[in-house]
Formats: C-alpha cells, structure tokens, sequence
C-alpha cells in the first residue's frame, strides 16, 4: 500500500472513500463532521438522529456519493468515548476502515484525521493501522476472493504547518507496520516451506537487503559451542538446526554503551517431541516460531529507524520431531553454560533452545536481554489471548518495556519471577528440570527456568503464546500470525538508544 499526505482542502480531496470517525456522545456530529455534514447535505445529521450513526468503537456508518465532496463515499467509524480515544483506537478503527473497504472492491483511501488527532504520533497510527489491516494470510489459495488490497491511501486533515510532523509519523509508521507484516508472513508459513535452514535464509536475504550484518551457525559450529539444550531439540528431526544472528550497529558506538539482546524462539514445527501432543489443532503449531520472527521483523525496522545503540537479534530455530533419534523423557542435557537439564517433558523445547539463545547472546556482548516466544500453554491460562506475559529480572528495564508498550498499543501484564519459584525447577539428578514440579505457575517456571540463563544481566521474557496467533478475523485484523511485539521491541529499542541511563 502506498501512503502519502494529502493537505488539500476537504471537498477537494479525490478518493474511492473519504475516512473519518465519531465519538459516542450525545450528539456525535460535531466539529470536523459537522463540516462533512454540511458538504454532505445533512446526511450525517439525518443517520445520527435515526440512530444508525452514533459513534460506538469500530460501527460503520458508508454514505454513497456526498454532496459537495470529491469522494465517492464518506465511511464515519466509531471511535468510542473520547476520554478512552489514543493512539492505539486510533490506529484499531483505521484498520477496521480498510478490511471495511477493501471487502468492497475500494482501491483509494483517504484517512481524516479528527481535530487534535494531528500529531506524529496520530500519523504513525493511522498507517500502522491501515498497512497491518492490508494484510492477509491467503498467500497459498489459488482462487482468491475479489476485492484484494487496498492500492494507495492518504492521510488527510494536516496542513502544510503541521505536514514535517505527520511525514515523520507516517515515514515511522509504514517501516514498523510493513515490518510487523513480514513477521506475520514468516508466522503464517507452513512448516515444510520454512524449515530451520529456509528461515535463516529469509533471514539473511532481509539483512543483507536492510544492511545489516548476519551470521548463521549449522549444527556443526553448535557442536564446538557445546549448545546442547539447543542440539538436544534438533536431534529428532531430519532438518538440522540453525543459529540466526542479526547485528545492528550504530554509525556513533560509544565505549561501553549498553547493548541490546533480542532472543526469539523459532521452533519451526513442534509435535512436541516424544511427550507428543495431541493431532487437534497440531497443525497450527507452525506458528511455534513467531518469537523468533517477531525479533527478525524488529531487527528489519531497527535497520530504517537506526537508534544509537548496537543491537543483536539472536534466533535459534530447530523443528521438534519424535524421530528415532529424538531425546526421550529422563534424559540429562548440558547447555552451553555447561548447566545440566533433565528433561521431565520434551514439548517444553522451547526454554532448551533458548537457553543456549540466551547464553549465546551474553557470550556476543549482550548487556540487556528480551526474549520473546510462544512458550506456554499456561500463559493462556492466566491471561487468555489479551495479553502478553511479561516476566523481568530487573525493575527499570521492565518499566521501560511496558512504557513501550502502552505506546505501541500492545497490551502486556507483568506476572513474578520470584525466587520462591526457583524450588519448583530443581531436579533430584541434575541442576534443574525442564518443567515446574506440582500444579499451577506453569508460565512462571518457564519464565524461571530461562532466568537460570542470564546470570546478572537484565533480562525480559515475554511469553507471547496466547497473543502470536489469531484464530478468527478482527474487524481490524486478518486471522494467523499477528507479529505481536514487533512494535514493542522497535519503541524499546529506539528510546534504549537515545536514553541510555534508563537503561541501565
């Protein structure tokens, strides 16, 4: 989708459908809509006073052909109570607008931003909301439903004095969301089409377009590591395991200036090893790998928005097959760490691979960690498909991540990693088992278990297993691999760089 900023006068601004929303208030045609209503000859007046226009989050109100516009329709979304409207319904009700449209055959978008929705913030919104909603997961149907995408959009309501700061939020917003998207493309990719060796090389096709330094380890370099916990997972299956490092560097590197570690598990099938897991649903366990591809996706951004500190994505990928060879409940593993692991469960792989992730991470200078996998069956438990399970091993940097958070519009809930936790973890043979003794906290030993790992260094787990996928269409948002925390991970990483000292 191309976006660009149209500055022009309303009546004048030519466009398939002319976009804007409504508050659910009292009277929900007022200011800028009371304008549109005028150049539509009271059209909105009328359905708000018949009750079809009243400003609910995400009710669509189309007039065709609007007096006095030069757009063919005029699409009024709802955008809820105004004192509960920011960025993130901002961008939600601008994604609903398009999968509104495009359903329609609509190929030309214009977006009116409402008054005081006019900052570089607002901006990124809109063309994150509109390219994220332009996505779909039908890559592979040969008989694709009309309508297809949306082919340009414009963002309208800004004038030539405010047009350097809605170029700046729209330049931000269309590298963020394009790169979300190529997260959701690797998520939605069947198994046998992006095996461990197929996603280091789409991979390292996106860095070295992005310009950005790659290097893949083959199973034989894992072997002098010593990566077991991560080996142990691969040695099941007949596709060999891969180690992803993707390094951003800053043009300005000042000594000793932190540097950020982003881990993501890509398990690019699980069966779920020898504890194998039950053939419902089994197929969507090709999704096993959208951690890794959320940090791949954010280390495509990281290349565009270039922050001021060094960066390395760091993603181990295997698949988990009950072959002949594939480790077995009561074995004893040694990660890099040279720690031993004995192995209660072999569909709790995720946390053996990214053990060796992790270690790897702080072994290439890593001063701060987040990691972010489709970990637990647990984490959907706790908090359904809402939120992402945040779990953090120092205070501040957690602070920040959340902060983070809240601006990219991606909701997370920070659960404990409290030392208690760690009696769960212990095994009678080895240092420590891969799975929690007893019942309940499932999420939270995963989380301990991966802290094991990371010594003294700061360190985020977001456990995104609940949140990676999407079963059902949003009004918003196709079904499949969201590319959650994409955007997360790029506001972390850019304000990590220009404020170090809340970071360390």
């Amino acid at each position: 989708m191309e976006i660009t900023l149209d500055t022009r006068a309303l009546p004048a601004i030519e466009a398939d459908a002319l976009v804007t929303y409504a508050f659910d208030q009292e009277k929900p045609v007022e200011g800028l809509l009371a304008l549109l209503d005028e150049a539509a000859g009271g059209a909105l007046t009328k359905l708000a006073a018949s009750g079809e226009l009243t400003g609910k989050m995400l009710e669509s109100t189309l007039v065709h052909f609007p007096q006095g516009l030069a757009a063919q329709r005029l699409l009024v979304m709802g955008a809820g109570k105004k004192a509960k409207f920011g960025t993130a319904e901002l961008r939600r009700i601008a994604g609903a607008a398009v999968r509104f449209l495009k359903s329609r055959q609509v190929k030309r978008v214009a977006f009116l931003a409402r008054e005081g929705d006019r900052s570089a913030a607002a901006a990124q919104a809109i063309a994150e909301g509109m390219i994220l909603a332009n996505f779909d997961s039908d890559k592979y149907k040969t008989d694709k439903k009309p309508g297809g995408e949306i082919v340009s959009a414009a963002l309208a309501g800004w004038d030539e004095s405010t047009r350097a700061e809605a170029d700046l939020g729209l330049a931000r917003g269309r590298i963020i969301a394009e790169s979300q998207n190529f997260a959701r493309e690797l998520g939605n990719e069947p198994s046998n089409r992006l095996t461990p060796r197929m996603l280091a090389g789409r991979a390292a096709e996106m860095a070295h377009e992005a310009g950005l330094a790659v290097e893949i380890l083959d199973e034989k370099k894992m072997e002098e590591l010593k990566m077991g916990a991560l080996l142990s997972v691969a040695q099941g299956s007949a596709e060999p395991p891969r180690m992803i490092i993707i390094t951003y560097t800053p043009e300005k590197l000042l000594p000793g200036a932190p540097v950020l570690g982003l881990v993501g598990k890509a398990i690019t099938f699980d069966t779920g090893g020898i504890s194998i897991k039950p053939a419902n649903d089994m197929e969507k366990m090709k999704y096993d790998m959208c951690g890794g591809a959320a940090m791949i996706g954010a280390m495509r951004a990281i290349a565009t928005l270039k922050p001021s500190c060094k960066v390395i994505g760091v993603i181990p990928s295997s698949e988990n097959m009950p072959g002949g060879r594939a480790q077995k409940p009561g074995d004893v593993q040694f990660s890099m760490l040279g720690k031993s692991i004995e192995v209660i469960n072999t569909d709790a792989e995720g946390r053996m691979v990214l053990a060796d992730g992790i270690a790897y991470a702080k072994q290439l200078g890593c001063t701060h960690l987040v990691d972010a996998a489709t970990l637990t069956g647990a984490v959907v438990v706790a908090l359904a498909s809402i939120n992402v399970g945040v779990f953090g091993s120092d205070q501040p940097f957690t602070d920040q991540l959340l902060t983070s958070a809240k601006v990219a519009g991606e909701k997370m809930w920070q659960l404990p990693v409290d030392d208690d936790y760690r009696e769960l973890i212990k095994s009678g043979i080895a240092d420590i088992q891969n799975v929690g003794a007893g019942k309940g906290g499932g999420a939270i030993t995963a989380a301990m278990f991966l802290k094991e790992f990371t010594g003294d260094t700061p360190w985020i787990h977001l456990d995104i297993a609940g949140t990676a996928w999407q079963d059902d269409v949003k009004p918003w948002n196709a079904k499949g691999a969201t590319g959650v925390a994409v955007r997360t991970l790029v506001d972390l990483a850019v304000k990590f760089g220009s404020n170090g000292s809340s970071a360390k």
